[in-house]
C-alpha cells in the first residue's frame, strides 16, 4: 500500500494571483476544507504547499496556496496531482476502502478460480463498478455490492466476489 493518496489534479490555472482549478479525485471534494497542506507532484518534483483558501466552481475545487501569488507560479503544475498521506486521509468505515488500495487486486469467485485483477473502479452514481482485467477475453464489470463482493483482503491482495447470475453472460458479450 502506497502511503500517499490522490485527491485531485491540477486542472488549470484560475485567474492570474495564482489560483488553480483541481479536479477532485476525492469521493467529498468538502474535504478540501479540512487540508491544510498538499504535496502537489508535477512527475519531476514533489512540493509540499499550505492551502491558504479553497472555494467550490460546478465541479471543480478552486484552491489558494499560500505564497503562491502569480499565474507563472502555478503554470508548469498544470497536470499534476495533488496527493495527501495516510494519516491526514479520511476514516473509512467498515467495508470502505480506497480505490489506490483495491488496483491490482486479485480477483476470485467463491470457488478460488482466478478471474482476473482489479484495474479499475468506475462511479456509477447509484454504486462503484470494479473491472477486472482477464488474461484472455474481455473484462469482468462487477458492481460494488455486498451481494457481489464477498470480501477484501488487502494483506492477501485479494477480493472474492459472487458473480450473480447472468452477470457473466451480460459481461461476456
Amino acid at each position: 500500500m502506497d502511503d500517499l493518496l490522490q485527491v485531485g489534479v491540477i486542472a488549470n490555472t484560475h485567474g492570474v494571483r495564482g489560483e488553480v482549478k483541481v479536479f477532485p479525485t476525492t469521493d467529498d471534494p468538502a474535504r478540501y476544507k479540512q487540508l491544510k497542506t498538499v504535496l502537489v507532484d508535477n512527475g519531476k518534483e514533489q512540493l509540499e504547499w499550505e492551502i491558504s483558501n479553497v472555494k467550490f466552481f460546478k465541479q471543480m475545487v478552486i484552491v489558494k496556496f499560500k505564497g503562491v501569488d502569480n499565474i507563472n507560479d502555478v503554470l508548469k503544475y498544470k497536470g499534476a496531482k495533488l496527493l495527501i498521506s495516510r494519516k491526514n486521509a479520511v476514516k473509512l468505515e467498515k467495508d470502505e476502502y480506497f480505490r489506490a488500495d483495491l488496483f491490482g487486486l486479485r480477483a476470485v469467485d467463491e470457488n478460488g478460480e482466478q478471474l482476473g485483477i482489479i484495474k479499475d473502479v468506475l462511479s456509477t452514481g447509484a454504486n462503484d463498478v470494479y473491472v477486472i482485467r482477464q488474461e484472455a477475453g474481455a473484462d469482468i464489470l462487477v458492481p460494488a455490492i455486498k451481494e457481489c463482493i464477498l470480501k477484501v483482503d488487502l494483506e492477501q491482495k485479494q477480493m472474492v466476489i459472487h458473480l450473480l447470475p447472468g452477470l457473466k453472460e451480460l459481461n461476456e458479450r
